[in-house]
């Protein structure tokens, strides 16, 4: 009976021996193989971090001047980049749509009426709920923070007129050194066609996002109702993008060219 205890005990011996050793191997690999540098703790905060910057919750004046507590950042919580900031002209295709527009001289300018024409500025053509300005406010500046939806309170420009940039802040006094463009000037379209258009349709001219850029005031009051032969933009990196939106919309309405204004077109896309 003695031996035979004896005999239990050492196996019970060798077998507490055996479970200790294989859990020491264990722990002895698993520290082999793990980072000691943190690496994983990093690595997961890398990949858990929201790719978009926070939002801006502060108000800026409204229409009336007065300060705006509820404004509120655009829903992305960023700031999409400016359609005006990424020129990228198909000077190929243009050239072709130039080459397809109507040449002839300007009909009078008698009897224009800009919102008799083309509707008040400025209407919602889209039925996004958002009126055209604020729309193209949006997508143009960065940085946007907005009152309700729609209401763009401030925001930064790049006016892609000049290259200067702005800081845009909604008020009486403030809101006009960002001012809307229209690429295609109203009375000059008014002049090369678009008296003969049905009044919905130059409506949806007068708002046309491919029509309208943001741009800095000194600009768009020294362009006026200018055409490429006597007005381009002073930021001569952004004239063939400029020029693409001519043509675009005067082929989207059926407009034509006077031989000067398209002279100076292929002038532009000859260097581009």
């Amino acid at each position: 009976m003695t031996s035979r205890r004896r005999r239990r005990r050492r196996t019970s011996t060798v077998s507490v021996l055996l479970v200790l050793a294989l859990a020491l191997g264990g722990y002895a690999l698993h520290a082999a193989l793990a980072p000691s540098d943190g690496s994983s703790a990093a690595t997961e905060s890398i990949t858990g971090a929201h790719p978009t910057g926070g939002a801006d919750s502060t108000g800026g004046a409204d229409a009336t001047g007065g300060a705006d507590a509820t404004g509120e950042a655009d829903a992305t919580g960023r700031a999409e980049p400016s359609r005006a900031s990424r020129p990228d002209p198909d000077t190929t295709a243009t050239l072709r749509a130039l080459a397809s527009l109507p040449v002839k001289g300007k009909a009078p300018a008698t009897g224009y009426d800009r919102t008799g024409d083309f509707g008040s500025a400025w209407l919602d053509v889209d039925h996004n709920g958002c009126d055209t300005r604020n729309d193209v406010l949006a997508r143009d500046l960065t940085g946007i923070v907005r009152q309700g939806r729609c209401t763009v309170l401030t925001g930064t420009l790049v006016s892609p007129y000049t290259g200067g940039t702005i800081a845009f802040t909604r008020g009486q006094t403030t809101s006009t050194e960002v001012q809307i463009d229209h690429v295609v000037a109203l009375e000059n379209a008014w002049r090369t066609g678009a008296q003969q258009l049905p009044h919905a349709t130059r409506e949806a001219l007068a708002n046309d996002p491919e029509n309208l850029f943001a741009v800095d005031r000194h600009s768009n009051a020294q362009k006026r109702s200018g055409d490429a032969a006597t007005w381009l933009p002073a930021a001569k990196g952004f004239r063939c993008t400029y020029i693409e939106h001519q043509v675009t919309v005067k082929a989207r309405y059926h407009l034509w060219v006077t031989p000067a204004e398209r002279d100076a077109m292929e002038r532009v896309l000859d260097r581009c």
